[in-house]
């Protein structure tokens, strides 16, 4: 098995190459002129001496594999290039933006977990009834929903109506419920019938059966023996979820006008700032990699059956 490991964790390396050159020929790809572009968000005429200038700056001038040789060079030293709108390094601008969006996927993070569980267990404790029935469809139609829908639809009730958090920014400490609670409820379902499904399943099991034989009471039998057999998948998708969740704050972001990597990342792309949307892909990218990788490991170590 540490064979495997090693093997996954060298494959990882042609893989972000892959992504870096994909990363890079966006740039070439672009319709757009790049010393143009740059010139033009400057506010600076594009005559063509200024073009040619600009391109020489941007080290447009030479082949493509040579700037991109020393474009991956400098990327390995943490060094990403200045963002055209704002004439500074783009690592810093991702550095200020990062926190906000890590804050925001944490704590939907949290509401997965916790809301999943309680639903789950609500569900186990209430299978094949109108309860069972009447959960799961209105927690599949908030999966169903489009995030930006589900958005409005949580500001338009509580923020306007019943006033209880904040609609944008993130100024207060209740700030991040409404774009946390909408990234969130997408999420809910999976999990829920996820953890149910399993939870059904292991209920079928010798050892329930012999539990109950003891006379342990339902809920007792549920918390301490089929939950924690449960949840091995369950962690292991729930691990995979985080750079999704991360990703996946583009469209909140720009709704609750969180400032943070993804809307940093929706600015760049209206303003065609190549080195930042480069650095974002890149990102993304090396988050599902390596958390695709941890999991891997989680599930061996909470399934040790597996290295057999």
């Amino acid at each position: 098995m540490r064979r495997y490991f090693f093997l996954r964790f060298i494959i990882m390396f042609p893989l972000i190459l892959l992504i870096s050159f994909i990363a890079f020929l966006l740039l070439n790809l672009a319709p757009s002129d790049p010393a143009e572009v740059a010139l033009r968000i400057n506010e600076i005429v594009p005559t063509e001496q200024a073009i040619a200038l600009m391109r020489q700056e941007l080290g447009l001038d030479e082949s493509f594999l040579v700037r991109y040789a020393a474009w991956l060079w400098d990327v390995v030293h943490l060094d990403f290039g200045q963002s055209f709108l704002t004439r500074t390094p783009v690592l810093n601008e991702i550095l200020i933006a990062l926190p906000a969006t890590l804050w925001l996927a944490i704590v939907s993070l949290f509401f997965i977990v916790v809301i999943s569980l309680l639903l789950s267990f609500l569900c186990v404790f209430t299978q094949g009834t109108l309860v069972d029935k009447a959960v799961r469809g209105v927690v599949f139609i908030f999966t169903a929903m489009p995030n930006y829908w589900l958005g409005l639809l949580l500001i338009w009730a509580l923020a306007v109506k019943l006033d209880l958090f904040p609609v944008s920014g993130m100024m207060t400490k209740g700030s991040v419920i409404l774009p946390a609670l909408t990234l969130s409820l997408g999420y809910v379902g999976t999990y829920m019938r996820l953890i149910r499904g399993t939870m059904l399943n292991q209920l079928q099991q010798s050892y329930v059966f012999y539990a109950r034989a003891r006379g342990l009471p339902e809920g007792i039998i549920l918390r301490k023996h089929v939950l924690p057999n449960s949840l091995h998948t369950s962690l292991v998708a729930i691990g995979m979820s985080i750079p999704k969740l991360i990703a996946g704050t583009v469209v909140i972001e720009n709704i609750f006008a969180w400032p943070g990597i993804g809307r940093l990342c929706i600015n760049s792309i209206f303003g065609r700032d190549y080195p930042v949307i480069q650095a974002y892909i890149l990102l993304m990218a090396l988050l599902f990699l390596v958390f695709n990788f941890m999991a891997d490991v989680l599930q061996q170590y909470l399934d040790p059956r597996l290295t057999r």
